[in-house]
């Protein structure tokens, strides 16, 4: 750690969160002359690469500035009054919680921005795509960093105008039926989730996040805690997302640009079960103790039924899409994230908190190589694609066909990369949960939880083997191999998550002691 002045720390972290959406503003605006280069729509994706570099910069030295001796803390804190008369304040701060989800998503949108540099999206202009991807940035990154319910409400809405569009006009077959589908269940899920949160903050006196958070419900009755948990938890969870309230992934996955699906699996998720543990779990523990049951059982239903549905593309003949598959496996490991928040315990949460993290990393990278063998292929259809390669992947790409098979292992949950931790530790939390849950429920869910992971595995395999095994064709023409710019985009996300896996405690040494302090009910 770099001692950093606090001063520093809070506006580096005012700068992660501002940056993007000034950086927006400017996309949109008429590039100098002398920074058009070759073309004007180079020198707005060129700013695009430059805004999210720094800000992932930033996010960095946020990151090595921060107090790891005390991550329960909240550090880099900026309080300002902004609207008196309802008690809501511009409140910014960040704990071993939030810092991990802040550095993924400026990391994943600078990828993606350098991805879209090189392979731009077809579409309208690249001025309102940047613009966009920047907007979605803001807002994301916002909503790991406000300790206001007002203010995280209208970070958690405004990354869904963004995401609209990028889906509505820079994506494929069937893009406005996917968009509009996606917005309305969210809307929809967030009106009710507004209903809690005004709950909370009128019973209680307060939208102060920190302040509800020491509290711990003591100033909120039960019947209040168990319906702004019921209110609440139903927006988060339409935007975990948890089965039954799903059904707008698949096709919004399907339908949406490479960038598009990379944000939404890596980042946009995150956003609904960053929210059950920062805002249920600490502010209103009675609510969430009386659905915590229900809550495990939604989950590993979605687990099972993710890892079927996966199952059921992944067969031969049945007009799987790719990237409809690794939408559907999003719906089984975030099922695992639920779980183990679910479990209440220490163990479980600090599970979920490092899924969270792992399916970013994870999910992001596969697809990103679905979108890079849709490039060489022009289609996603795993028949197309065992047919076009000949099931040999291997042979006619050979890296591209091995980062495939390392982001389906990892995927899948292989000991030594980072999706193993996670999931394992919310089977942990599953088998002792908190105390007045019932033990043999949970010992259910464990079980029915650990057949998901055979599940994950047998699907996982399968595309593995339809799509990079076989043998190669005589004169079949190789495919264009992974690129610089791919390279470039791609070997993070490797990286990170063979370093999480071998060296977990990076992350759980950041999130335990949050989480042993919000599960204690203690103060900051």
């Amino acid at each position: 750690m770099i001692d950093i002045s606090e001063s520093v720390m809070q506006f580096l972290l005012a700068f992660v969160v501002v940056a993007p959406l000034l950086g927006a503003l400017a996309a949109l605006l008429p590039a100098p002359p002398g920074l058009k280069g070759k073309s004007p729509e180079q020198a707005v994706l060129r700013h695009g690469v430059i805004v999210t570099g720094a800000v992932l910069l930033a996010a960095i030295v946020l990151a090595i500035g921060f107090d790891h001796a005390h991550p329960s803390r909240m550090q880099a804190t900026t309080d300002i009054s902004w609207i008196p008369a309802l008690h809501v304040r511009i409140h910014l701060g960040i704990d071993g919680i939030s810092l991990p989800l802040v550095v993924l998503t400026a990391l994943l949108t600078f990828l993606c921005a350098l991805y879209s540099y090189f392979k731009t999206p077809a579409g309208p202009t690249p001025k309102a795509f940047v613009a966009l991807l920047l907007l979605l940035e803001s807002g994301t990154l916002a909503t790991f960093a406000v300790l206001d319910l007002v203010l995280f409400f209208l970070a958690f809405e405004t990354v869904l105008v963004p995401m609209y569009f990028l889906i509505a006009r820079w994506g494929g077959e069937g893009r406005r039926a996917a968009a509009w589908r996606f917005i309305l269940y969210t809307l929809l899920g967030s009106v009710v989730m507004l209903l809690g949160l005004l709950l909370i903050g009128i019973k209680a006196g307060t939208f102060d996040m920190v302040a509800l958070a020491t509290d711990n419900g003591r100033s909120l009755t039960a019947s209040v805690q168990v319906i702004a948990v019921l209110a609440i938890g139903i927006g988060l969870a339409v935007k975990s997302p948890m089965w039954p309230l799903h059904s707008w992934l698949p096709d919004a996955h399907t339908a949406a640009p490479t960038v598009g699906s990379v944000l939404l699996a890596g980042v946009l998720l995150k956003m609904g079960t960053y929210g059950f543990v920062r805002i249920l779990l600490p502010i209103a523990p009675h609510g969430f103790h009386t659905f915590a049951p229900y809550l495990a059982a939604f989950a590993v239903v979605g687990i099972v039924y993710g890892s079927l549905a996966c199952l059921a593309l992944a067969r031969r003949g049945a007009k799987g899409d790719l990237k409809r598959l690794i939408a559907y496996s999003s719906v089984g490991h975030m099922g695992f994230v639920l779980l183990g928040v679910a479990t209440m315990t220490p163990t479980g949460v600090n599970g979920a908190l490092f899924a969270n993290i792992a399916h970013g990393l994870i999910t992001g990278l596969l697809f990103f190589l679905v979108g890079g063998l849709k490039e060489r292929t022009g289609t996603t259809d795993l028949d197309a694609l065992a047919e076009q390669t000949g099931a040999a992947l291997y042979g006619r790409a050979p890296r591209l066909g091995g980062l495939l098979a390392f982001g389906a292992v990892a995927s899948l949950g292989l000991p030594g990369l980072a999706g193993f931790w996670g999931e394992m530790l919310a089977l942990f939390g599953a088998f002792r949960p908190a105390a007045d849950l019932s033990r043999p429920a949970f010992l259910t869910f464990m079980a029915i939880g650990a057949f998901g992971t055979l599940l994950t595995a047998a699907y996982m395999l399968v595309v593995v083997r339809r799509v990079c095994m076989g043998a190669l064709p005589q004169e079949t023409p190789k495919l264009a191999d992974v690129r610089g710019f791919e390279f470039a985009a791609w070997t993070p996300l490797v990286v990170l998550t063979v370093l999480a896996g071998l060296w977990p405690k990076a992350l759980l040494g950041l999130t335990d002691p949050a989480v042993q302090q919000f599960l204690a009910g203690g103060t900051r």
